[in-house]
């Protein structure tokens, strides 16, 4: 009996610590020059793999502050971070579980293609997520919509993106269009020498 009455007492403490876990978008000085970041990624269409390769961040001196380069562009850090939060954001910080918000953006591909993405957005747990680089704590985040592009495409997309607050990024991201699957895991974390 006695057992049975603890457990109820130590669960909602146990799940309300939880829910209270906060994380707020990193700044410039938590990132250092020399950490990078590599993932690989996939996209399948009916269990065939179309495409496939390989993709880094690496923390560089650029332009008198810190830059992130992708093995052929640098862009500053203080220009991804410091931007005012729309009302639409792709993450809404500080990120909580239980969090929820609308996505919204217009793009163009590299092929001159635009469009525009809307999705509801929701972080619906924290948890540990085994990646090739590792076992890490990760905010599974949700994102549910329709995207449409001046081709005429208008569909149904789900994207679960995984965030480290350790590693300030994504470390896994699973985009389904209804045409096929496109994965995207984080092979290795380096950091700074």
């Amino acid at each position: 009996m006695t057992k049975q009455v603890l457990f109820y007492l130590i669960l909602p403490l146990i799940f309300s610590n939880c829910a209270l876990t906060k994380t707020q978008q990193p700044t410039l000085n938590d990132y250092s020059i020399g950490e990078k970041w590599i993932w690989k990624w996939e996209r399948a269409v009916d269990g065939e793999v179309r495409a496939q390769g390989e993709d880094i961040q690496e923390v560089v001196y650029y332009n008198g502050t810190l830059g992130l380069w992708n093995g052929v562009d640098t862009v500053q850090i203080s220009k991804t971070r410091n931007q005012n939060q729309s009302s639409t954001p792709f993450r809404n910080w500080p990120l909580q579980v239980g969090k929820k918000w609308k996505y919204e953006s217009e793009w163009e591909n590299n092929e001159g293609t635009t469009g525009k993405t809307s999705q509801d957005a929701e972080i619906v747990s924290f948890e540990d997520l085994n990646v090739e680089a590792g076992t890490f704590k990760a905010y599974k985040i949700e994102y549910k919509g329709i995207v449409t592009n001046s081709r005429g495409f208008k569909g149904e997309m789900t994207d679960i993106w995984w965030y480290s607050p350790e590693l300030k990024t994504y470390i896994k991201h699973v985009n389904k269009d209804g045409y096929g699957v496109y994965v995207n895991e984080l092979t290795n974390y380096s950091k700074s020498e």
